[in-house]
């Protein structure tokens, strides 16, 4: 049963999850648990996200070289937690070994079917929502269900700079975006640009410093480093800590600030940018390796590219240089073409508007799970999300009138707005701590 604004059900109790990552496998675990019934459709081969893309050699956001920013032991789920002889921060194939073997000794794995692209998501008047499928075989197929939860995940689609620099197609060398990127040795021995000094920026630029003959790192505007660990312990069992939860948000911050200056100190002296905005009013970049590299001479700072001519890229600076490979890692764009136009974002500008992050007002029975950025492990997130919709579904909550709704969503835009600006990346930023209280309350 899907949970409305009025109170009312919708008959069906049938589930339909998109999506068999990490948010897809909490969602049929919180769902089997209770008894309710569920089909999840996942278009890759296995289950697993992003984790599984680098060793399956599929395309997408995720690299060989790529491993968890967050501590195994926030990450792994609360019924089943990640092996202790696991890493503290594992590597793509542990994480996706584990949500592989956590989907079979669940007994989720036989509820979900591989290989199947969703085409279509579409609600009917009476709040039956259809869902058309195409399988492996390309067998298309439309379903009922009393509800939805897409569970994607929203990175999605390649988010290239609206304008390239001037010369750019008279460049002789290799242009990808990371969303193409797989390993550093693929560009032995060449001259590589990095544009971009986000997670997989600076992941790739240390990636490659390590095969490529050069590596420059070219950055447009400064963004807060951090370091996996602050005085030996990991920053998201930091922002767990109970003294750390204790102190309001100008003392967290002002403790922070103070640790980086000791951790790694000023940014500048590293040839980086100093950021133009206050720590955690913009994403930050958590990495060990980025600032080890560019200290050791394996990685360049440069400004923005300038310009493009034949095999040399001048920046804003004026200085210049010749390259083989330019790689952008300038971030993606939430992309949902399974469902109506614009919902629940038009995935550039138009900010996602979910109540408590999950919930669209307009279309009962239609639920979100796992848009949303934290600044820490997603997983403890993702499992109360999934909780309260397997309570709602299941009639042991309720949502309330969609005016209250709407206020909601309003007020956390507001608070977006004043301390990132509104985009609809931004929109989908959570602070651990206080929405996990956002989800026991409702």
């Amino acid at each position: 049963m899907g949970g409305s604004a009025d109170g009312g059900f919708v008959t069906d109790a049938a589930v339909c999850i998109i999506g068999a990552g990490l948010s897809g496998l909490a969602t049929a675990h919180a769902l089997a648990a209770r008894g309710i019934g569920f089909t999840c459709l996942e278009q890759a081969k296995g289950v697993g996200g992003i984790w599984r893309r680098p060793g399956a050699g599929e395309r997408g956001p995720a690299y060989a070289a790529l491993h968890l920013n967050s501590a195994r032991q926030l990450t792994g789920y609360a019924a089943r937690p990640m092996p202790e002889t696991y890493p503290l921060y594992p590597r793509h194939d542990h994480v996706a070994a584990y949500l592989r073997e956590f989907a079979e000794s669940t007994g989720l794995l036989s509820r979900i079917e591989l290989e199947t692209e969703v085409l279509a998501v579409r609600q009917d008047p009476s709040g039956t929502w259809r869902v058309t499928s195409r399988d492996a075989r390309g067998a298309v197929t439309e379903r009922e269900f009393g509800a939805v939860v897409v569970a994607s995940g929203h990175n999605t689609e390649a988010a290239m700079p609206d304008r390239l620099p001037p010369g750019a197609d008279t460049f002789t060398g290799t242009v990808l975006h990371s969303m193409d990127y797989r390993d550093g040795s693929d560009f032995a021995g060449q001259r590589t640009v990095v544009v971009g000094m986000g997670a997989s920026g600076v992941d790739i630029a240390a990636d490659l410093s390590r095969y490529a003959a050069s590596t420059l790192l070219s950055v447009r505007r400064g963004l807060h480093v951090v370091p996996k660990q602050l005085y030996g312990m990991s920053v998201d069992l930091i922002a767990e800590a109970p003294w750390f939860t204790a102190m309001s948000f100008p003392e967290q911050r002002s403790w922070v600030e103070q640790a980086l200056l000791v951790a790694r100190g000023r940014l500048g002296d590293y040839g980086l940018p100093e950021p133009d905005h206050a720590l955690f009013s913009a994403a930050v970049t958590i990495s060990d390796e980025i600032l080890s590299r560019i200290r050791h001479g394996a990685v360049l700072p440069k400004p923005a590219i300038g310009s493009l001519d034949g095999d040399r890229v001048r920046f804003t600076d004026g200085t210049e240089a010749e390259a083989d490979a330019i790689v952008y890692c300038t971030g993606f764009r939430m992309a949902f073409p399974f469902l109506p136009a614009g919902c629940p974002t038009d995935g550039r500008r138009r900010p996602v508007e979910l109540y408590r992050r999950v919930v669209d007002p307009a279309r009962p029975g239609l639920y979100f799970i796992g848009l949303i950025r934290p600044v820490g492990s997603i997983t403890r997130l993702v499992e109360a999300q999934a909780d309260w919709v397997a309570r709602l579904v299941g009639g042991d909550a309720d949502l309330p009138a969609p005016d209250v709704m709407h206020k909601e969503i309003r007020g956390h835009l507001d608070g977006i707005r004043a301390r990132y600006g509104l985009a609809a990346g931004t929109s989908i930023q959570v602070d651990v701590g206080s929405y996990l209280r956002e989800l026991r309350e409702v």
